[in-house]
């Protein structure tokens, strides 16, 4: 089956490269000439485990294809996804910017040729494939198109299991040739058994964003648990895995931390917002998630100034990760941008490492000194915070770290290590929901 995906970042490029692992022939369409530039030449922009291979793999087999032309592809395809992405506007409303959706849907329109299903990829609001649809038969009146919604669940960091091995493929549609065409796409996902779900456009543009709230409410949830526990000499851990055993509730997403970040989780709970407001319909509870995500972040300002002595002022604090979760360079809503701004806006120096985002971090965080290691950033520091919890900073060199610090004091948002321990190598060890930390 021939799939043209207009749009190259993450959803677009790791779609289109697994549609072509599948046995299509996909060509990306973007743009950006230097971006696709890159991609023939077998360099991927972004970073993502496992995905540079299948990109090369997807290339060298004639599988997939990268271009900034909308011809042949589109014409030639039987499926074109919009895969764009939808920032939240600048505005500051709450609302999903769609200029970048419905431009797309305006450009392809004159080049559609015979039976077509174009569908939305991106995270949008409800009611915007109908949006498109009217778009395209404005531009292209005998056009022979369905639209659908097929909305992604990719989890930065484990994206192409997400995909090769999702939970579930969401499929929206309003006519039976769309339906067919979209489970044949999907095919040799049947093999392992996958459930579609199949339903109209507009819930299925529904539940991409309910299903990210609801996984934003058990983050701030237990976060809200955590600072409880701090209050009362109860360990957080314990309570979230007495709740995960529980059928009905889970252990997923019940980690205690900074807050929520990403590309995702804060976009997609302000769009929430604003399209239950438009139809009059309240969301008490999502509003508190984000009013708690907002106030968890200030409350690490707070837990690291504390350890700092009360005064962050003039003193050096090494800081651990950067994005907003492990595997991944995406710096979009980390807590870092957040917290480290608080501290050195009080004087404070910071010298910070991270696997993958320091030379994107250095254009929002200018005044940060970056290092080439761990070890480097604590050398002759007051203080480490651990902000994101990779691997490589899982198990270092405590007495190393201990002699190279001015001060053996170890703030772990993650909650990585064990308090216990950490306080038997003599650190001041502040964490996260533990009764230690109090």
């Amino acid at each position: 089956m021939k799939i043209a995906i207009i749009g190259t970042g993450y959803v677009g490029l790791v779609s289109g490269t697994c549609f072509a692992e599948f046995g299509h022939q996909v060509t990306c369409i973007d743009k950006d000439e230097s971006k696709i530039a890159r991609l023939r030449a077998g360099d991927v922009p972004i970073y993502e485990p496992g995905l540079a291979p299948l990109v090369k793999k997807g290339v060298h087999a004639e599988r997939l294809f990268f271009t900034t032309q909308y011809t042949p592809a589109i014409p030639e395809a039987d499926v074109v996804f919009i895969a764009v992405g939808t920032p939240a506007s600048r505005r500051g409303d709450g609302y999903a910017d769609l200029s970048y959706v419905y431009e797309a849907a305006r450009q392809l329109a004159p080049h559609l040729e015979g039976a077509t299903v174009v569908v939305n990829k991106s995270t949008v609001p409800v009611g915007t494939a109908r949006q498109v649809a009217r778009i395209i038969s404005e531009a292209h009146p005998c056009a022979d198109f369905d639209v659908a919604s097929n909305p992604e669940f990719l989890r930065e960091g484990a994206a192409i299991q997400d995909f090769m091995r999702p939970d579930r493929v969401v499929i929206g549609v309003d006519s039976k040739r769309a339906e067919e065409l979209m489970r044949a796409i999907y095919r040799p996902l049947y093999l392992i058994e996958t459930p579609f779900v199949v339903t109209s456009i507009e819930t299925a543009e529904l539940i991409k964003y309910a299903s990210n709230a609801f996984l934003a409410t058990k983050i701030s949830f237990i976060n809200e648990m955590a600072n409880l526990c701090e209050e009362i000499g109860a360990d957080v851990h314990d309570v979230a895995k007495g709740m995960g055993l529980d059928g009905r509730i889970g252990k997923k997403f019940l980690h205690p931390g900074p807050g929520y970040g990403g590309s995702c989780f804060p976009k997609d709970t302000h769009a929430l917002l604003r399209i239950a407001q438009e139809n009059g319909v309240a969301c008490r509870i999502v509003e508190a998630v984000v009013e708690v995500n907002a106030a968890q972040k200030a409350r690490m300002v707070r837990k690291i100034r504390k350890a700092l002595g009360g005064d962050e002022g003039g003193k050096s604090v090494a800081v651990l990760g950067l994005t907003f979760k492990p595997e991944t360079d995406d710096l979009r809503e980390a807590p870092s941008l957040t917290i480290i701004p608080a501290l050195m806006e009080h004087g404070a120096r910071v010298r910070a490492h991270d696997p993958q985002a320091m030379e994107e971090a250095a254009r929002f965080l200018p005044n940060v000194t970056f290092c080439r290691n761990a070890y480097e950033a604590c050398d002759g520091a007051d203080a480490v915070v651990l902000m994101t919890e990779w691997n490589e900073y899982r198990a270092l060199d405590l007495e190393r770290l201990k002699a190279l610090l001015k001060a053996p004091v170890f703030v772990d948002l993650r909650n990585v290590y064990e308090p216990r321990v950490m306080q038997r190598h003599g650190f001041h060890y502040t964490c996260v929901g533990r009764c230690w930390s109090c």
